[in-house]
């Protein structure tokens, strides 16, 4: 009786495992977005003496640091709001497509890095309507990837991927990303 139950739970396993082996295996989907753009947001933080043509300003700073010249040690405690021109093309005179609204703050002193948390607001009616929101950290790399966690009109409960880019830096004052959004999930 033992020798049958033995024999019996063999046979089993060897066949469990000859028909796993031989399953189809499924190709894993790599998932397209459902819609991508290229966009460019253009930030001037005020310094004192640009105040006419400023689209950010630091609203909180370092007791070291003052709200008209970034802090030193990696602009550590230094908190910016923007309402920035977002365009399609790398130019700042460009028409505006929208606004790119929120902040970032520089949150390590020893590495240069920041948190940032804003909204594309777009207002062209040749083009889109509604909001699309993202948050997360950037290291400052070459390109690095924040979330898009949601969005209104045309871009309701939108989710993916946004990979910013430095296009251009001017000394402390300006500095252009460009913004490459892929939605994953769109309505």
């Amino acid at each position: 009786m033992a020798a049958t139950r033995l024999f019996s739970t063999i046979v089993l396993c060897l066949l469990l495992l000859s028909s796993s082996t031989t399953a189809k295996k499924i190709p894993s989907r790599r998932r397209e977005p459902c819609k991508q753009m290229v966009l460019y947001f253009h930030d001037i933080i005020y310094n004192g003496k640009n105040a006419k043509n400023a689209t950010s300003a630091i609203v909180g700073a370092p007791a070291w640091g003052n709200k008209t010249i970034l802090a030193g040690q990696n602009h550590f405690g230094n908190i910016v709001v923007f309402d920035d021109p977002i365009t399609l093309d790398n130019n700042l005179h460009s028409n505006p497509v929208g606004r790119a609204q929120g902040f970032y703050l520089y949150d390590r002193k020893d590495y240069f890095t920041a948190w940032l948390g804003f909204s594309f607001f777009f207002n062209s009616t040749n083009w889109h309507r509604g909001t699309l929101t993202f948050a997360g950290a950037d290291p400052l790399n070459k390109t690095r990837d924040i979330s898009v966690i949601g969005g209104t009109g045309d871009f309701f409960m939108a989710r993916g991927i946004a990979t910013l880019m430095t296009d251009a830096v001017e000394g402390e004052v300006y500095f252009r990303l460009q913004v490459d959004i892929k939605l994953y999930e769109c309505w």
